[in-house]
Protein backbone atom coordinates (compact mmCIF):
# COMPACT_ATOMS: atom_id res chain seq x y z
CA UNK A 1 0.00 0.00 0.00
CA UNK A 2 1.65 3.33 -0.77
CA UNK A 3 0.69 6.17 1.49
CA UNK A 4 -0.87 8.40 -1.09
CA UNK A 5 -3.83 5.66 -1.37
CA UNK A 6 -6.03 6.41 1.27
CA UNK A 7 -7.96 3.99 3.48
CA UNK A 8 -11.20 5.52 5.16
CA UNK A 9 -11.60 3.30 8.52
CA UNK A 10 -14.03 3.23 10.99
CA UNK A 11 -15.26 5.02 13.71
CA UNK A 12 -15.49 4.00 17.45
CA UNK A 13 -17.57 0.91 18.71
CA UNK A 14 -18.01 1.10 22.61
CA UNK A 15 -19.91 4.75 22.60
CA UNK A 16 -21.80 4.30 19.71
CA UNK A 17 -23.23 0.98 20.95
CA UNK A 18 -24.30 3.13 23.51
CA UNK A 19 -25.94 5.67 22.17
CA UNK A 20 -27.40 3.69 20.12
CA UNK A 21 -28.98 1.78 23.75
CA UNK A 22 -27.12 -1.60 23.45
CA UNK A 23 -26.28 -3.34 26.81
CA UNK A 24 -23.56 -1.01 27.67
CA UNK A 25 -21.62 -0.81 31.72
CA UNK A 26 -18.83 -0.69 33.80
CA UNK A 27 -16.11 -2.67 33.82
CA UNK A 28 -17.24 -4.87 30.83
CA UNK A 29 -18.00 -1.86 27.93
CA UNK A 30 -18.13 -2.46 24.42
CA UNK A 31 -18.39 -6.24 25.37
CA UNK A 32 -21.41 -6.54 26.96
CA UNK A 33 -23.02 -5.97 23.44
CA UNK A 34 -20.88 -8.65 22.33
CA UNK A 35 -22.20 -10.97 24.47
CA UNK A 36 -26.11 -9.57 24.78
CA UNK A 37 -26.87 -7.97 21.49
CA UNK A 38 -24.51 -8.79 18.82
CA UNK A 39 -27.04 -8.04 15.91
CA UNK A 40 -26.88 -4.07 17.77
CA UNK A 41 -22.99 -4.75 16.81
CA UNK A 42 -23.73 -5.69 13.39
CA UNK A 43 -25.90 -2.75 12.47
CA UNK A 44 -23.10 -0.39 13.91
CA UNK A 45 -20.67 -2.49 11.52
CA UNK A 46 -23.18 -2.13 8.59
CA UNK A 47 -23.49 1.74 9.10
CA UNK A 48 -20.12 2.36 9.23
CA UNK A 49 -19.69 0.27 5.55
CA UNK A 50 -22.39 2.74 4.56
CA UNK A 51 -20.97 5.80 5.45
CA UNK A 52 -17.93 4.89 3.41
CA UNK A 53 -15.67 3.19 5.92
CA UNK A 54 -13.00 0.71 3.83
CA UNK A 55 -11.82 -1.37 7.15
CA UNK A 56 -13.95 -2.40 9.99
CA UNK A 57 -12.73 -3.20 13.17
CA UNK A 58 -13.97 -6.11 15.29
CA UNK A 59 -15.75 -5.49 18.37
CA UNK A 60 -12.83 -7.38 20.54
CA UNK A 61 -11.72 -4.84 22.39
CA UNK A 62 -12.70 -5.00 25.35
CA UNK A 63 -12.31 -9.06 25.63
CA UNK A 64 -9.79 -9.20 28.26
CA UNK A 65 -9.70 -10.07 32.06
CA UNK A 66 -9.44 -6.08 32.53
CA UNK A 67 -12.84 -5.64 31.36
CA UNK A 68 -14.09 -9.27 31.32
CA UNK A 69 -12.85 -10.45 34.62
CA UNK A 70 -10.41 -12.96 34.96
CA UNK A 71 -13.51 -15.63 35.83
CA UNK A 72 -14.88 -14.64 32.71
CA UNK A 73 -12.35 -14.18 30.35
CA UNK A 74 -11.06 -18.16 30.40
CA UNK A 75 -14.75 -19.08 30.25
CA UNK A 76 -15.91 -17.24 27.36
CA UNK A 77 -12.66 -15.20 25.89
CA UNK A 78 -12.27 -17.43 23.00
CA UNK A 79 -15.93 -17.57 22.24
CA UNK A 80 -16.34 -14.14 22.07
CA UNK A 81 -13.43 -13.72 19.82
CA UNK A 82 -14.72 -15.56 17.23
CA UNK A 83 -18.72 -14.50 17.30
CA UNK A 84 -16.88 -10.80 17.24
CA UNK A 85 -14.78 -11.39 14.27
CA UNK A 86 -17.75 -13.56 12.77
CA UNK A 87 -19.78 -10.49 12.74
CA UNK A 88 -17.18 -8.53 11.39
CA UNK A 89 -16.86 -10.67 8.71
CA UNK A 90 -20.10 -10.97 7.89
CA UNK A 91 -20.77 -7.16 7.63
CA UNK A 92 -17.83 -6.90 5.54
CA UNK A 93 -18.56 -9.50 3.05
CA UNK A 94 -22.23 -8.22 2.68
CA UNK A 95 -21.11 -4.65 1.76
CA UNK A 96 -21.49 -4.36 -2.28
CA UNK A 97 -17.70 -2.15 -2.37
CA UNK A 98 -14.75 -4.18 -0.66
CA UNK A 99 -14.18 -3.89 3.09
CA UNK A 100 -11.31 -5.42 4.97
CA UNK A 101 -11.40 -6.38 8.59
CA UNK A 102 -8.97 -5.72 11.27
CA UNK A 103 -8.82 -7.88 14.39
CA UNK A 104 -8.44 -5.59 17.15
CA UNK A 105 -6.00 -6.82 19.69
CA UNK A 106 -6.37 -3.67 22.77
CA UNK A 107 -3.71 -3.36 25.71
CA UNK A 108 -3.92 -6.58 27.32
CA UNK A 109 -3.58 -4.64 31.02
CA UNK A 110 -6.23 -2.06 30.22
CA UNK A 111 -6.12 1.07 28.27
CA UNK A 112 -3.84 3.76 29.15
CA UNK A 113 -2.35 1.57 31.80
CA UNK A 114 1.71 0.78 30.65
CA UNK A 115 2.44 0.47 34.32
CA UNK A 116 0.61 -2.57 34.56
CA UNK A 117 2.30 -4.44 31.79
CA UNK A 118 3.39 -7.89 32.74
CA UNK A 119 5.16 -9.48 29.66
CA UNK A 120 5.19 -13.03 30.99
CA UNK A 121 1.42 -12.70 30.38
CA UNK A 122 1.25 -11.77 27.44
CA UNK A 123 1.03 -14.64 25.56
CA UNK A 124 -1.49 -16.43 27.69
CA UNK A 125 -3.81 -13.07 27.21
CA UNK A 126 -3.40 -12.88 23.62
CA UNK A 127 -3.62 -16.52 22.62
CA UNK A 128 -7.29 -16.95 22.62
CA UNK A 129 -7.94 -13.40 20.77
CA UNK A 130 -5.90 -14.49 18.35
CA UNK A 131 -6.94 -17.89 17.71
CA UNK A 132 -10.40 -16.99 18.15
CA UNK A 133 -10.08 -13.84 15.32
CA UNK A 134 -7.84 -15.38 12.95
CA UNK A 135 -9.93 -17.70 10.55
CA UNK A 136 -12.39 -14.34 9.92
CA UNK A 137 -9.81 -10.72 10.17
CA UNK A 138 -7.60 -9.55 6.43
CA UNK A 139 -5.01 -8.20 9.39
CA UNK A 140 -4.25 -7.66 12.91
CA UNK A 141 -4.91 -3.97 14.52
CA UNK A 142 -3.06 -3.57 17.99
CA UNK A 143 -4.53 -0.17 19.08
CA UNK A 144 -4.38 1.99 21.55
CA UNK A 145 -0.55 1.25 22.67
CA UNK A 146 0.99 2.78 25.51
CA UNK A 147 3.98 1.19 25.56
CA UNK A 148 6.22 0.10 22.93
CA UNK A 149 7.01 -3.55 24.93
CA UNK A 150 3.51 -5.00 24.44
CA UNK A 151 2.59 -4.26 20.28
CA UNK A 152 6.19 -5.86 20.22
CA UNK A 153 5.36 -9.10 22.48
CA UNK A 154 1.87 -9.30 20.71
CA UNK A 155 3.60 -9.89 17.53
CA UNK A 156 5.87 -12.39 18.42
CA UNK A 157 2.83 -14.81 20.02
CA UNK A 158 0.62 -14.04 16.53
CA UNK A 159 4.32 -15.13 14.33
CA UNK A 160 3.99 -18.43 16.67
CA UNK A 161 0.81 -19.24 16.45
CA UNK A 162 -0.17 -18.27 12.69
CA UNK A 163 0.91 -19.02 9.44
CA UNK A 164 -1.26 -16.72 7.60
CA UNK A 165 1.57 -13.75 7.91
CA UNK A 166 -1.70 -10.97 7.89
CA UNK A 167 -0.04 -7.63 7.84
CA UNK A 168 0.49 -6.15 11.48
CA UNK A 169 -0.65 -3.00 12.53
CA UNK A 170 0.37 -1.05 15.80
CA UNK A 171 -1.59 2.42 16.53
CA UNK A 172 -0.15 4.20 19.84
CA UNK A 173 -2.29 6.29 22.05
CA UNK A 174 0.14 9.44 22.64
CA UNK A 175 -0.23 11.83 25.85
CA UNK A 176 -2.69 14.71 25.49
CA UNK A 177 -0.29 17.49 26.91
CA UNK A 178 -0.48 20.39 24.10
CA UNK A 179 2.99 21.65 26.21
CA UNK A 180 4.97 18.62 25.27
CA UNK A 181 7.56 19.81 22.51
CA UNK A 182 8.23 15.89 21.81
CA UNK A 183 5.66 13.57 20.77
CA UNK A 184 5.00 10.62 23.34
CA UNK A 185 3.44 7.63 24.26
CA UNK A 186 1.62 7.80 27.65
CA UNK A 187 4.34 5.29 28.87
CA UNK A 188 7.01 8.30 28.38
CA UNK A 189 8.70 6.97 25.69
CA UNK A 190 8.70 9.17 22.26
CA UNK A 191 7.23 8.43 18.92
CA UNK A 192 10.91 8.61 17.50
CA UNK A 193 11.61 5.07 19.76
CA UNK A 194 8.57 3.75 18.95
CA UNK A 195 8.75 3.77 15.10
CA UNK A 196 11.89 2.53 15.18
CA UNK A 197 11.04 -0.56 17.49
CA UNK A 198 8.01 -1.25 14.84
CA UNK A 199 10.66 -0.88 12.09
CA UNK A 200 12.82 -3.70 13.60
CA UNK A 201 9.80 -5.55 14.67
CA UNK A 202 8.14 -5.88 11.23
CA UNK A 203 5.54 -3.90 11.57
CA UNK A 204 3.14 -2.65 8.44
CA UNK A 205 1.80 0.47 9.57
CA UNK A 206 1.61 2.54 12.30
CA UNK A 207 -1.17 4.92 13.38
CA UNK A 208 -1.88 6.96 16.48
CA UNK A 209 -5.04 6.78 18.78
CA UNK A 210 -7.94 7.40 21.52
CA UNK A 211 -6.03 10.41 22.39
CA UNK A 212 -6.60 14.63 21.06
CA UNK A 213 -6.68 15.05 18.07
CA UNK A 214 -4.75 18.24 18.09
CA UNK A 215 -1.84 16.29 19.63
CA UNK A 216 -1.12 13.41 16.27
CA UNK A 217 0.04 15.65 13.68
CA UNK A 218 3.62 16.44 15.38
CA UNK A 219 3.68 12.39 15.99
CA UNK A 220 2.79 11.81 12.27
CA UNK A 221 5.59 14.33 11.11
CA UNK A 222 8.00 13.00 13.78
CA UNK A 223 6.92 9.07 12.08
CA UNK A 224 7.23 10.24 8.53
CA UNK A 225 10.60 11.82 9.00
CA UNK A 226 11.78 8.56 11.08
CA UNK A 227 10.94 5.97 8.57
CA UNK A 228 12.57 8.33 6.10
CA UNK A 229 15.44 7.77 7.47
CA UNK A 230 15.17 4.34 7.90
CA UNK A 231 14.74 3.98 4.20
CA UNK A 232 11.01 3.55 4.11
CA UNK A 233 9.18 7.28 2.83
CA UNK A 234 6.31 5.70 2.20
CA UNK A 235 5.62 3.50 4.91
CA UNK A 236 2.09 3.68 5.91
CA UNK A 237 0.69 6.08 8.93
CA UNK A 238 -2.51 6.65 10.12
CA UNK A 239 -5.05 8.22 12.95
CA UNK A 240 -7.47 7.95 14.28
CA UNK A 241 -8.97 10.21 17.22
CA UNK A 242 -11.28 10.35 20.22
CA UNK A 243 -13.78 13.20 21.22
CA UNK A 244 -12.85 13.08 24.99
CA UNK A 245 -11.41 16.14 26.76
CA UNK A 246 -7.71 15.56 27.58
CA UNK A 247 -6.86 13.09 29.63
CA UNK A 248 -4.71 13.35 32.79
CA UNK A 249 -1.86 11.05 33.09
CA UNK A 250 -3.38 9.69 36.09
CA UNK A 251 -6.42 8.51 33.54
CA UNK A 252 -7.48 4.85 34.11
CA UNK A 253 -10.23 3.19 32.30
CA UNK A 254 -12.91 1.60 33.66
CA UNK A 255 -13.65 4.57 36.41
CA UNK A 256 -16.28 6.74 34.94
CA UNK A 257 -17.63 7.13 31.30
CA UNK A 258 -15.81 10.21 29.93
CA UNK A 259 -17.92 13.12 28.55
CA UNK A 260 -17.63 13.90 24.91
CA UNK A 261 -16.35 17.03 23.62
CA UNK A 262 -18.90 19.93 21.57
CA UNK A 263 -16.42 20.60 19.40
CA UNK A 264 -15.99 17.33 16.96
CA UNK A 265 -18.61 17.33 15.00
CA UNK A 266 -18.12 16.18 11.42
CA UNK A 267 -17.17 19.54 10.17
CA UNK A 268 -14.39 20.17 12.76
CA UNK A 269 -13.03 16.33 12.52
CA UNK A 270 -13.04 16.77 8.82
CA UNK A 271 -11.20 20.10 9.54
CA UNK A 272 -8.53 17.80 11.80
CA UNK A 273 -8.55 14.70 9.24
CA UNK A 274 -7.07 17.07 6.66
CA UNK A 275 -4.27 18.03 8.85
CA UNK A 276 -3.37 14.44 9.31
CA UNK A 277 -3.31 13.69 5.56
CA UNK A 278 -1.00 16.69 5.01
CA UNK A 279 1.03 15.58 7.49
CA UNK A 280 1.55 11.48 6.06
CA UNK A 281 -1.77 10.00 7.26
CA UNK A 282 -3.16 7.39 4.40
CA UNK A 283 -5.52 5.62 7.20
CA UNK A 284 -7.41 8.01 8.80
CA UNK A 285 -10.98 6.91 10.69
CA UNK A 286 -12.49 7.70 13.87
CA UNK A 287 -12.10 6.51 17.70
CA UNK A 288 -13.76 7.00 20.80
CA UNK A 289 -17.38 9.20 20.33
CA UNK A 290 -16.55 9.53 16.28
CA UNK A 291 -19.45 8.04 14.73
CA UNK A 292 -20.76 6.55 11.35
CA UNK A 293 -21.71 10.40 10.73
CA UNK A 294 -17.90 11.51 10.96
CA UNK A 295 -16.97 9.18 8.55
CA UNK A 296 -19.01 9.96 5.70
CA UNK A 297 -17.71 13.28 6.12
CA UNK A 298 -14.17 12.00 5.46
CA UNK A 299 -15.69 9.30 3.06
CA UNK A 300 -16.94 12.37 1.18
CA UNK A 301 -14.62 14.66 1.63
CA UNK A 302 -11.10 13.26 1.50
CA UNK A 303 -9.36 12.46 -1.24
Amino acid sequence: MKNNALMILDGGMGRELKRRGAPFRQPEWSALAMMEAPEIVRQVHDDYIQSGAQLITTNSYALVPFHLSEEVFKEQGLSLAQRSGDVARKAADASSTPVKVAGSLAPLFGSYRADLFEAEKVEALATPLIQGLEPYVDLWLSETQSLIAEPVAVKAVIDKLSSSKKPFWVSFTLEDSLAIEEPVLRSGETVVDAVKAMHTSGADAVLFNCCQPEVIEKALLVAKETFAELGQPDFPLGAYANAFPPQPKDAKANENVSALRDDLDPSDYLGWAKEWQKAGASLIGGCCGIGPEHIAVLSQELS
